[in-house]
């Protein structure tokens, strides 16, 4: 049996601080397994925080998400920078396991000491994103990289969420795909901070990097000095444009500093993390009562027509806080 599989808190936060991935490893699959365990390992990494910049990668399947980050890595280990990877995969319908896929594309990367890579399972999140990512982002963070990746499961419409996780956004498009059209209706034009146009070898790319322009340059007015999306064309696949990407978000990340963006983003994250945990705390409670007497006379009263499912919820809240 691994040591870190037995290992106390202290000594796993040590061995991640020291760049030991058996032990990252082991602390993400206590987020992942929300572990008793969990609020002394948050704890014990708070101090070790808010260092990482964390860029979020997100686009309809098929974009080329795990070629662009994988890709996206080297270009960043070029630089001399320590990159964790949380590469989101839908979850199996037969086991609720991670597909794995990412990790496969990604395996040029396996023996490099200073890239860790992790799949997470959504199992059954919607948005995009497991419901562990903040916390794994967390791990990572404290563990010594200097950017954290996450890459998205590719759901379309629904993958808004990463922005609300990410310092900087990136949406991969490719040509030949209805990109522009979807994107539209997605609503990740508002999402974006640098859009990636990849496969631009392919016939019309520089017809989807015009579109891109004038959707943006339909978006709502900008006041001077406002960030306006970068349009950034690669061939991910050969390495092509991603030194380019790089450069979009250090401008993007010097704009975010410079005005304060950066710091309000990550209060708004860390209040929606906040948030999420109280959240899951109430609904927890909420099961504990169901099948409780009082619950059970609510219903029958809502079902009865004497009272309706808004006052009986008012009284279920108020029974919850005493």
């Amino acid at each position: 049996m691994s040591r870190w599989r037995t290992a106390g808190v202290p000594e796993l936060v040590a061995g991640a601080r020291d760049g030991r991935p058996r032990a990252v490893a082991r602390l993400i699959s206590l987020v992942e397994g929300a572990s008793p365990r969990l609020r002394e390992v948050m704890a014990a990494l708070a101090p070790h925080t808010g260092h990482a910049y964390v860029v979020g990668l997100t686009g309809p399947p098929g974009v080329g998400k795990s070629t662009s980050t994988s890709a996206l890595v080297s270009a960043y280990r070029r630089a001399g920078k320590r990159v964790g990877v949380l590469a989101v995969d839908p979850s199996s319908p037969f086991s609720g396991g991670a597909l794995l896929g990412d990790r496969i594309r990604m395996g040029e990367h396996a023996s490099d000491p200073g890239v860790y890579i992790r799949s997470m399972a959504t199992r059954g999140h919607l948005g995009g994103l497991a419901w562990a990512a903040p916390q794994a982002v967390r791990v990572l963070d404290a563990a010594g990289c200097d950017v954290v990746l996450v890459e998205t499961v590719g759901v379309g419409q629904s993958e808004v969420e990463i922005a609300a996780q990410a310092d900087t956004s990136v949406v991969l498009l490719a040509p030949g795909m209805g990109d522009g059209i979807q994107a539209a209706k997605a609503g990740i034009l508002e999402i974006g901070d640098i859009f990636v146009v990849n496969k631009a070898d392919r016939d019309g790319a520089d017809a989807t990097v015009r579109e891109l322009h004038h959707m943006l340059g339909l978006g709502e007015a900008r006041a001077p000095g406002d960030w306006r999306p970068s349009v950034v064309k690669t061939v991910a696949a050969r390495g092509e444009g991603m030194d380019e990407v790089v450069e979009a978000l250090e401008k993007h990340r010097a704009w975010m500093e410079e005005r304060g963006v950066l710091a309000e983003r990550r209060a708004r994250r860390a209040a929606w993390e906040i948030e999420t945990i109280a959240v899951t705390a109430l609904r927890e409670r909420i099961g504990d009562i169901r099948g409780d007497a009082r619950l059970s006379a609510l219903a029958e009263r809502v079902t009865a027509g004497t009272t309706d499912p808004y006052t009986a919820a008012d009284e279920l809240v108020l029974a919850l806080r005493r």
